[in-house]
């Protein structure tokens, strides 16, 4: 039989892999490229891609910036690759727009029960884009 110490530290320590986890700051500007779309930073503003000119090399490069968006809910957030594909959204896309509404595929994709269920925050940043837009 486990003593009541033993069981103590046992769950204490399975508990603090969670809380580390959570308790991360997110910080637009240390994520890679390919976790930067449809992140939020714990200051609650939307991480974006960017791209630019390398200086060194004459290529295009890739980085992850912190947009002047808010949003209510969600701060400290990276959506899930299962999110990413069920909607039909690219990680890869470099600004926040609403041309992907030119494609009857994507509308149908992000009303998808898979997506509008299960992804909040890819449904409420196209939401208010397209509420922003008059869409």
């Amino acid at each position: 039989m486990v003593s009541s110490t033993k069981m103590f530290l046992i769950l204490f320590f399975a508990c603090s892999f969670f809380f580390h986890g959570t308790l991360a700051e997110v910080i637009c500007e240390s994520l890679p490229t390919n976790l930067c779309s449809f992140s939020i930073a714990s200051s609650g503003k939307r991480c974006v891609l960017e791209n630019y000119v390398n200086e060194q090399s004459g290529g295009l490069d890739y980085t992850c910036k912190t947009s002047e968006v808010m949003v209510e809910r969600l701060s400290g957030y990276i959506e899930s690759d299962q999110c990413v594909s069920s909607c039909g959204v690219d990680r890869q896309f470099v600004g926040i727009s609403s041309d992907a509404f030119l494609s009857a595929d994507f509308s149908r994709r992000l009303c998808s029960p898979a997506c509008y269920q299960n992804c909040p925050n890819i449904v409420d940043l196209y939401f208010n884009l397209a509420a922003g837009e008059g869409k």
